[in-house]
């Protein structure tokens, strides 16, 4: 090789170029790219708005010489900097609508700029679904039935499981962008369509219900605080006051089911803008009851609570708690003797137990510093019918009348116990996904649902907790126990605490009820109709139909039909055990779900709030489902029975089950049905992990050569997914069969020292170029096949005798691209780490040139997960042109990261257009030198093939045509001429011959076009060697041309390109642990093949370790959930 060369300067591209040859150029380029366009390797890839963007122009993405090594994928693979700002900006980004939502979504008009905040958007919401009617309606009476002790205990196990699931949520949530959909949309996106299908109809049914719940609440402060003349029904004879008030509900329920349909119907958005004054309520409401607990404290309320011994005394039909009262120095019997006695007489006939026991008064709300606490501790459960009665009161026992319920005490409705009390309490807790329903109005959802929900929920604990204990400190404990307030003359008794007037709280419980319910009219058909969009339950898509602006109009009736179906049971203690069984499942599931992902450890699996462990969500999971029994066995029963056949239905729908014979029947036919689940289709974008297929080489004794590939495999898997590990063994298999044996038991070994789990497969082949070809088309089963294929640098390419040579390299890179899957070229191999090996610090450098799906990023986190590197951080890389905004650039993709929940340092590198070195000039000229001297020579091997061939078929016919003359001649001959100049050039060319008549068409027909001479042609001593000397002087001519060539202006932008951009790369990178870089195709017209490795050499020259990165052709890393 010659080491002198003449170097001719080139100018400035926009100076003192001449423009005639400019425009040459690039005629003579665009020539190039007509013809490749047509023969190349023109694979179509997966649809996405990065890849394959139609959008983008070619000739505006490459004006320069900077970028030249990756023009030619430019319109497959464009450059990032034009494409960070869609990245960044995820509500212009187009990608994951077909994937993730329903095709409506590309139709819908351009989405708002979401303004609204973490107090706003999530706190505010979330409190005002958590706070509610069972605050206001029945916290006093649980309080008062199950005692403080027992009341705390229900309230914090209820809200520890709702914190708990919001951890879960919080993670969920946070794992990538979240469009509305709420528990459904996380749960159906974390556990598949089975569990989302079956876990969201519970979740719809439970938000129906709850509405339910919400409007019997309304109608009963409304008919037993603010108007009880206004009931339809009354009791005729005594004991029918509560059949009498479920009619009612009945009835008023009916009509405000029908009236709030219309509302939701008509006007949703008046819902939506009255949400707020319904909270100012409860807020109002809440701040009430506490400034009465401080009133208490200085100057109590004046509730008397009339008491008959021990027993309490409606006051609904007495005015004076008293037997006699003097009126004109005159005893007169009171309304309350004639409700116990058979006349006004003082001599009349009483009741046994009123003649025994006196009428005393105490004090309903005796105050904060009473001491009442130590009295109201512990649960006074009690039966069906029973009467309220203060146990520490004296009294004496009568023989008991038969009509005992005509009396005028306080009883009780329902049969009380602890687990009934959980049932009616956890309602109270629910809407703890108010925040996620709304993440796709909030400014930064990662941050607000998390912070909002979690405050909400340490707020709404706080209250609950806090009134639990200050009711039992201010309040009487018959009092407590008085559902309906009958002893405190038909007051809410929560009221009677408040300040300045029970009717504050009447009021605020009133309008709350009523936007809870409306908020459920609202929210549950909206629920039902994105499960039936999304289609995985084939009987309820007609209710994905709507009116012309996509209001639910079928999904609100059947919401409202459901819903008089819990108007209908009309007891409000009745519906809310019901609805607390659907929350439960959700929440449950919610916990699975989190706890699932967690243990899979998915590559997508990356949530930004990091405060979650997968026992938490276990422990949440359980303590639901623990709550589901404890709240009503049989209704968790019946609920985890609906959840169940809607899974099966959406599982099995339209597919017979087949059962094998026998555990291995069963595990062959689960194996079977898995792999054909997942050949239905490509893996889902976050479902995408590299299933890799490793080719390894190894020597003549079929020990692997490269080691550190099976480690690097390892810590690149860490056990999870595809491996395959490959080699090619050149020849025949019933020649290498044990060869073959002996090359896949080393194999094994190694994949065990270096914990590689995965399969060995060794392939015996002609050529060891068909070998590679085989193992990239057909390794793995079915679904299970690989995306990913990862090999080492050929160090020894430059080596004629290096069996697998640059050709055999170029057609990997080749047909890998062809199969649409990506390639990591691992450079340097030996001087990457073993697995026992730990980086203390250092950086793993990305090189983020053209975006080819994101492979780019998700390798480096793949990476950090193992031990060795651990705790090297990540550096990505930009490259930034003279026409784009550096700045703004590094803002986009410090966005863009942020999305996909990766923490890198972020740098953006500007390489503007300068001229040409003569250095570059040099390199450029000394690749194409050396590439045209090695054309020469194998093209004077050909020639001398030919002659060969030539002489030994005109021997063989000279024998058969002259059986007179002496058959050793021309034979001896020939023989003289091979045995002085020629023994060992032959045994080459005829290896070469055969080699090349398997790889090399163009020597094929160039053979076949020569064949006619041979049959022509005489040859003799003198000629023959006259033909030689006029070989040589050819080929002497040919190489003194090569010193006279001037180098391919095509190959001298490519070398700037690599040139200047292994500068930049060396600037920043040197020392970096492990640098990532884009892989360059290689050239559509095959001539430059050649060259194409010369300019991956100079990429990376200088580096320790290297990994070229070469995407498949479809997005592997989404910022969605």
């Amino acid at each position: 090789m010659p080491t002198n060369f003449t170097v001719v300067p080139v100018e400035a591209q926009g100076g003192e170029r001449d423009s005639a040859e400019r425009d040459a150029w690039r005629q003579e380029e665009e020539e190039e790219d007509n013809r490749d366009r047509s023969c190349g390797d023109g694979v179509s890839r997966e649809s996405s708005p990065f890849i394959n963007s139609a959008e983008m122009d070619r000739g505006n993405m490459y004006e320069g010489k900077n970028m030249a090594l990756f023009e030619e994928e430019m319109d497959s693979n464009p450059m990032v900097s034009s494409l960070l700002n869609k990245l960044a900006n995820y509500t212009n980004v187009t990608q994951g609508v077909v994937e993730h939502e329903a095709d409506e979504d590309s139709k819908r008009k351009e989405v708002k700029v979401p303004r609204m905040g973490t107090f706003i958007g999530v706190y505010l919401p979330c409190l005002q679904n958590i706070l509610g009617v069972i605050l206001f309606l029945r916290l006093t009476w649980i309080v008062g039935t199950a005692g403080v002790l027992e009341s705390f205990i229900i309230v914090f196990m209820c809200c520890a499981c709702t914190m708990l699931t919001a951890i879960s949520m919080s993670a969920i949530a946070t794992n990538g962008v979240v469009p509305a959909g709420g528990s459904y949309y996380m749960i159906s996106r974390s556990l598949g369509p089975e569990f989302g299908g079956a876990v969201g109809l519970c979740f719809y049914l439970g938000t129906t219900f709850a509405g339910a719940m919400y409007i019997l609440g309304t109608i009963e402060i409304l008919l037993t605080y603010i108007s009880p003349s206004a009931a339809i029904f009354k009791a005729e004879e005594v004991g029918e006051e509560t059949e009498a008030m479920l009619n009612n509900m009945r009835v008023y329920g009916t009509c405000i089911i029908i009236l709030m349909a219309i509302v939701v119907f008509v006007g949703v958005k008046y819902v939506n803008k009255l949400a707020l004054v319904f909270l100012a309520c409860v807020i109002l409401s809440i701040i009430a009851i506490y400034a009465g607990v401080i009133k208490t404290a200085i100057d109590p309320p004046d509730f008397p609570i009339c008491l008959l011994g021990n027993r309490t005394l409606s006051k609904r039909s007495f005015d004076v708690c008293a037997k006699f009262t003097e009126r004109n120095n005159e005893t007169k019997t009171t309304n309350l003797w004639l409700l116990f006695c058979n006349s006004s007489l003082p001599t009349a006939m009483c009741d046994d137990y009123f003649s025994l026991n006196n009428v005393t008064e105490i004090q309903g709300i005796p105050g904060i510093l009473s001491g009442v606490l130590i009295d109201n501790l512990w649960s006074t459960y009690s039966e069906k019918g029973s009467i309220v009665e203060k146990k520490s009161q004296p009294s004496i026992s009568g023989s008991e009348d038969i009509k005992i319920g005509g009396r005028p005490y306080v009883f009780t409705d329902i049969m009380t116990y602890f687990t009934v009390l959980v049932g009616i309490y956890f309602p109270s807790v629910t809407g703890i996904m108010a925040g996620s329903n709304r993440s796709g109005d909030l400014k930064d959802a990662q941050k607000s649902i998390p912070t909002g929900t979690i405050l909400a929920i340490s707020t709404t604990s706080f209250i609950y907790l806090s009134c639990i204990v200050l009711f039992g400190a201010c309040i009487e404990g018959v009092v407590l126990r008085d559902k309906f307030g009958e002893a405190v003359d038909g007051n809410l008794v929560v009221g009677t605490l408040a300040w300045p007037s029970p009717w504050v709280i009447v009021i605020g419980s009133f309008f709350s009820t009523c936007g809870a319910g409306l908020q459920s009219l609202t929210g549950a058909p909206r629920l039902l109709q994105a499960i039936a969009r999304d289609g995985i339950v084939p009987f309820i898509q007609v209710f994905g139909h709507g009116k012309a602006n996509g209001e639910p109009t079928w999904a609100l009736l059947l919401t409202a039909a459901i819903c008089e179906i819990g108007i209908l049971i009309a007891s409000l203690d009745n519906v809310a055990p019901i609805l607390s069984m659907f929350f439960l499942m959700c929440y449950m599931f919610v916990n699975l779900a989190c706890a699932v992902q967690t243990l899979l450890r998915t590559p997508n699996w990356r949530p930004r709030f990091k405060y979650y462990h997968w026992t938490l969500s276990f422990l949440g999971m359980s303590l639901c489902l623990a709550l589901m029994f404890i709240c009503s066995w049989y209704y968790a029963l019946i609920a985890m029975l609906i959840a169940g056949c809607i899974y099966k239905y959406i599982e099995y729908r339209g597919a017979e089950k087949e059962w094998g014979d026998g555990i291995r029947g069963l595990s062959l036919n689960a194996a079977r049905y898995a792999l054909l689940r997942v050949e239905d289709g490509p893996p889902h974008t976050k479902n995408w992990r590299p299933q890799l297929l490793v080719l390894l080489n190894l020597d003549c004794e079929q020990l692997v050569k490269h080691p550190r590939l099976l480690s690097f495999t390892s810590q690149l898997k860490a056990g999870k997914g595809l491996t395959i590990v490959g080699s090619v063994l050149q020849g025949t298999y019933l020649d290498r069969c044990v060869e073959t044996q002996k090359a896949e038991e080393n194999v094994k070994a190694l994949m065990g020292v270096e914990k590689t789990k995965g399969f060995c497969q060794i392939v015996v082949s002609p050529s060891f170029r068909d070998g590679i070809s085989h193992l990239i088309q057909s390794a793995g089963l079915g679904g299970m096949k690989h995306n990913t294929v990862l090999m080492a640098w050929p160090q020894s390419w430059k080596q004629t005798e290096n069996h697998f040579s640059w050709k055999n390299f170029v057609d990997t890179v080749r047909e890998t691209t062809a199969a649409q899957q990506a390639l990591l070229v691992a450079k340097n191999i030996d001087l990457f780490p073993t697995n026992q090996e730990r980086f203390t610090e250092g950086n793993i450098d990305i090189w983020w040139i053209v975006h080819d799906g994101g492979m780019l990023m998700l390798l480096p986190f793949l990476l950090r997960q193992h031990k060795v590197w651990r705790k090297c951080k990540m550096r990505i890389f930009t490259v930034a042109q003279m026409d784009d905004n550096s700045i703004q650039m590094k803002k986009d993709l410090q966005m863009f990261l942020y999305h996909l929940r990766l923490n890198a340092e972020v740098e953006v590198v500007e390489m503007f257009e300068n001229d040409i070195s003569a250095f570059t000039y040099e390199k450029t000229l000394m690749m194409e030198q050396r590439s045209q001297m090695l054309k020469q020579m194998q093209l004077s091997k050909n020639e001398r093939e030919r002659e060969i061939q030539s002489i030994t078929d005109e021997s063989r016919g000279s024998v058969r045509r002259k059986s007179c003359s002496s058959p050793q001649s021309i034979g001896q001959d020939v023989q003289a001429l091979l045995n002085n100049d020629y023994e060992k050039e032959e045994a080459q060319l005829i290896h070469d011959r055969n080699t090349a008549s398997r790889s090399a068409p163009a020597v094929k027909a160039s053979v076949a076009a020569a064949m006619p001479e041979k049959v022509q042609m005489t040859w003799t001593k003198e000629k023959f060697v006259a033909e030689k000397h006029k070989n040589k002087d050819t080929n002497v001519s040919g190489f003194k041309d090569i010193f006279s060539m001037k180098p391919n202006q095509s190959n001298v932008r490519r070398m700037h390109t690599a040139v200047k951009l292994n500068g930049v790369v060396l600037n920043k990178s040197q020392h970096a642990q492990l640098v990532l870089l884009n892989m360059p195709g290689p050239p559509k017209n095959r001539k430059g093949d050649e060259n194409y490795m010369e300019f991956l050499e100079v990429l990376t020259e200088g580096l320790d370790r290297v990994l070229l990165v070469r995407g498949s052709g479809r997005e592997v890393i989404t910022i969605y959930s």
